[in-house]
């Protein structure tokens, strides 16, 4: 995926070709999946999410001008988006699932890997969605630092401040589940 593959891609969306639009989310899909269901609690919600990041990427295009590149305006516009299902659920006071689970006598190993997996999902859902969509794109996804800084519009310095701050919560918080 090169920036001039992908400007390729963006004029023929801009021009209406729709076969372009498929593979435009065929080649990001997983990427909006990843940070999605690693930043939404519900996986019920998932799917209809990342329908919406594309339904936006969609709606969007014609005003794109390149002055970025498309996966920095993707993961803003993913970042946008959790931000509203964020204040959307805090407005409806969802109550929190039972975060206790029950542990077997004699776990064996994916049934502990699960486990350990299902800590660290609970433990990114407490995270503010800035912080989620930052651990999910740098440690997760592999995504460079500069690149989350422009796609949120702050210094690089920030990004690995949010970062530092956030692994250093999720420990504290793993660390205390085990207690």
């Amino acid at each position: 995926m090169t920036d001039a593959t992908d400007a390729g891609l963006i004029e023929r969306c801009q021009q209406g070709d729709e076969q372009a639009f498929r593979e435009l989310v065929d080649r990001y899909k997983n990427l909006v999946f990843a940070l999605v269901s690693r930043s939404v609690a519900d996986p019920s919600r998932v799917e209809d999410l990342a329908q919406e990041v594309f339904l936006r990427i969609h709606r969007g295009l014609p005003y794109f001008r390149g002055e970025a590149k498309l996966t920095t305006w993707i993961y803003r516009i993913v970042l946008n988006l959790l931000a509203q299902e964020s204040e959307r659920r805090r407005s409806r006071r969802e109550v929190a699932l039972d975060r206790s689970a029950h542990e077997p006598q004699s776990p064996d190993r994916p049934a502990a890997d699960f486990e350990l997996r299902d800590r660290l999902e609970k433990a990114l859902a407490r995270l503010p969605p800035r912080d989620r969509l930052l651990v999910a794109g740098h440690y997760l996804e592999g995504v460079r630092y500069e690149e989350l800084a422009e796609a949120l519009g702050i210094p690089i310095g920030t990004v690995k401040t949010h970062l530092h701050r956030a692994k250093k919560q999720l420990r504290a918080w793993l660390e205390a589940d085990l207690r």
